[in-house]
């Protein structure tokens, strides 16, 4: 997949609830993260915040990683969370240290991340962090989100975060989207 962004201008889009929420749920991202209250987690690409403001009264931390700055300030116009990181960053690398985060997540954001970002959460993630990938399916008709040829399925997904060392522990496959767990064998 190329590496690519989600336009700025098109901002607002990521904040319409109705449509976000009828592809994946905030209970159900939670539920697939399953944070303690103490866990740090990342959210990549997080844009303007929507699941990070479903995230973060589940976790100690939440670090939101955007490219984008100007994603940053329309997060800021609406509001950041006291326990929400706003960081301005790459994903190759991540700027956090090794095995110091207890999940990774990525809503709708998948196919635009260069593979490096899934052996830098491997990296960040400690033995049984959890990465959990929403996003939407090369097998969908392509109806709304971004072109076919630009997504992944849900078993090409698998095989990404396979390769960077990931135990696949769930896949569930939706008409347009899947959703994805992966978690870093913990020597068990």
């Amino acid at each position: 997949m190329d590496y690519h962004t989600f336009s700025v201008e098109n901002a607002d889009r990521l904040e319409d609830a109705a449509a976000r929420y009828r592809n994946l749920s905030a209970e159900e991202l939670v539920w697939a993260l399953d944070p303690d209250p103490d866990d740090a987690v990342v959210d990549l690409g997080s844009g303007t915040g929507f699941y990070t403001d479903d995230v973060a009264p589940h976790a100690g931390r939440v670090h939101a990683v955007d490219v984008q700055e100007g994603m940053h300030d329309r997060y800021r116009e609406k509001g950041v969370p006291e326990n929400v990181t706003l960081v301005t960053s790459d994903t190759d690398p991540l700027p956090f240290d090794d095995e110091s985060m207890d999940a990774v997540y990525t809503t709708n954001t998948f196919h635009e991340l260069p593979r490096a970002a899934v052996t830098e959460s491997a990296r960040v993630l400690g033995p049984g962090g959890r990465f959990v990938v929403a996003d939407w399916s090369a097998d969908g008709r392509g109806e709304r989100g971004p072109p076919l040829d630009q997504r992944h399925t849900a078993d090409s997904a698998s095989e990404v975060l396979a390769d960077a060392g990931f135990d696949i522990d769930f896949v569930a496959v939706r008409p347009e989207t899947f959703l994805l767990v992966g978690v870093v064998d913990d020597g068990e």
